[in-house]
């Protein structure tokens, strides 16, 4: 009788340890509020827009209204993309070694703010002063660095994600929340089409296309500004961080020593870079809508129905990563979205000719030659929903892999690095998006209001439809390829997932302990 009383105990003893340490489990536990999941989506809204905008508008506007070459563009955003990684280096170190009674990511929200807030408004202005060409140079180069130098800190918004909640589970939860928010994000930019396309003619050319652009980015400006001092304020940081003295220990070459053994890293570097070849074509979309399509409206219009998808992938996404995994997910898109593109390419309308490769439509009206673009784009982008989710995903193991390795969390030196070799590969990109436009034969041509006047060189078009198309197919191919050698999955990602939460929660109680003795 005493020997099961005893057995009893020692089971009640051992169930009570269990009941403490799942209590204090990060896997379990629940830390965001609903302020603070709000906080972080409106971030995200905010910034999507204004990215959006700038990469899909920028390039067209600085060629087509400020008047500058596409070779000249190319050039400028080619020595940008050099200075922009170097600078990414020191940003990075600043911002891991940042520790303030608001955190070490949250100051970060609202100090650069605005520098990029202005530089953004300047990149899509044309003073009447700049006259020469070497003012114009002057006028975007000074733009796009320093726009480039106050994103280069507030990127440190996006490491909140993974410093919010130490709990993988509701991290992931949030990635797939803030990547549906994100699509919402392309709505107001994508308005600016239809208000370029309408407001000279219902205005007789008192308002020109012109000056539409510069108002939306005022305005979006505005937006992406609000929402961070939103975020700053609302957000807060929970992941345990080593001290200054502890980072102080662990100097600046061997945490670049460290990074550099991150491999996992490197392979989302390596696809990052070609999945970048993809932007060359998005930078040229404007072109085409405005050239090949004759009405700049319609890329507003195809937008509507290729954004559908997203919004039912976007949900899915959670389901699908935790039954393939991240990595299967990548690279299954990847290799789909390659084919996708390369259909298209065959299949779609080339010029003013309405003739596909394969497909001659010069017989069918505009609304099917549009509904047939709207369809072959909207099964291009079916998984750009999966890459993003699934990505962040994939991002957030290589944050937790270099503290696994090296025992202190180092996001912004690693995301450094990553940018580094991001932002040389994106520096050729940057010059090929700017060169593929002369490569072509595009000169714009302007009416008497100074509004753009659409191309009818049928080898201008054809070659603005094979950047369109072409370019995205190559780029998703090998993203897929690539990440097939991503090496944080299976029972290796289990045990790192273990051995973190007995850190962290180890720090925790050190931390806890500090406290009280300091109270004593």
């Amino acid at each position: 009788m005493d020997e099961t009383k005893t057995t009893v105990a020692e089971e009640l003893d051992e169930a009570a340890v269990e009941a403490e340490l799942e209590a204090l489990s990060t896997s379990d536990r629940k830390y965001l509020r609903p302020r603070e999941i709000v906080a972080f989506l409106l971030t995200s809204f905010g910034q999507k827009n204004l990215s959006q905008y700038v990469n899909a508008f920028r390039q067209f506007f600085i060629i087509s209204f400020l008047g500058m070459s596409g070779s000249t563009y190319g050039i400028i955003m080619f020595i940008e993309s050099i200075y922009d990684a170097v600078d990414d280096s020191i940003s990075g170190l600043i911002i891991d070694r940042t520790r303030t009674r608001w955190g070490r990511l949250r100051p970060w929200l609202v100090v650069p703010t605005p520098f990029w807030a202005i530089a953004n408004i300047m990149l899509f202005t044309a003073p009447v002063f700049l006259v020469h060409e070497w003012q114009k140079i002057v006028w975007v180069v000074f733009a796009i660095f320093v726009y480039n130098l106050g994103m280069s800190y507030f990127g440190a918004w996006t490491i909140m994600l993974y410093n919010i909640t130490p709990n993988t589970n509701e991290r992931d939860s949030l990635i797939a929340t803030s990547k549906f928010m994100e699509l919402f994000g392309t709505w107001l930019p994508s308005i600016a089409t239809v208000c370029v396309a309408f407001l000279p003619k219902l205005t007789n050319n008192k308002v020109g296309m012109q000056d539409v652009y510069t108002w939306f980015a005022v305005f979006l400006a505005i937006i992406a500004a609000a929402t961070a001092f939103y975020g700053f304020k609302n957000m807060r940081e929970r992941v345990p961080l080593a001290s200054r003295e502890q980072m102080q220990e662990i100097g600046v070459i061997e945490s670049f020593k460290n990074v550099f053994k991150n491999r996992p890293m490197f392979v989302l570097v390596l696809s990052g870079f070609f999945n970048g070849f993809k932007s060359v074509g998005v930078a040229s979309e404007s072109f085409y809508w405005m050239h090949n399509s004759k009405n700049i409206v319609h890329q507003t219009i195809s937008g509507l129905f290729t954004g559908i998808p997203a919004y039912i992938m976007t949900p899915l996404a959670p389901k699908l990563i935790r039954k393939f995994g991240a990595k299967n997910v990548c690279v299954g898109s990847g290799i789909f979205a390659g084919l996708a593109y390369l259909a298209t390419f065959f299949i779609g309308i080339c010029g003013n000719d309405k003739k596909g490769f394969l497909v001659d439509w010069s017989g069918c009206n505009a609304v099917i030659n549009m509904a047939v673009i709207a369809l072959l784009l909207t099964i291009c982008g079916l998984p750009n929903s999966l890459m993003n989710v699934a990505g962040a995903v994939l991002q957030g193991d290589v944050y937790d892999y270099s503290e696994w390795k090296t025992g202190a969390r180092n996001e912004a030196l690693v995301q450094t690095v990553q940018n580094y070799f991001g932002k040389a590969a994106n520096s050729v990109i940057q010059l090929m998006s700017g060169v593929v436009i002369s490569v072509v034969g595009y000169v714009a041509h302007k009416d008497e209001f100074g509004n753009i006047i659409a191309e009818t060189n049928h080898n201008v078009l054809l070659g603005f439809w094979a950047v369109f198309c072409l370019l995205p197919a190559i780029a998703r191919f090998l993203y897929g390829i690539t990440l097939m050698f991503f090496n944080v999955t299976g029972k290796t990602k289990e045990q790192m997932l273990k051995d973190l939460e007995v850190r962290r929660r180890e720090k925790i109680q050190m931390m806890e302990a500090n406290e009280n003795s300091k109270d004593a």
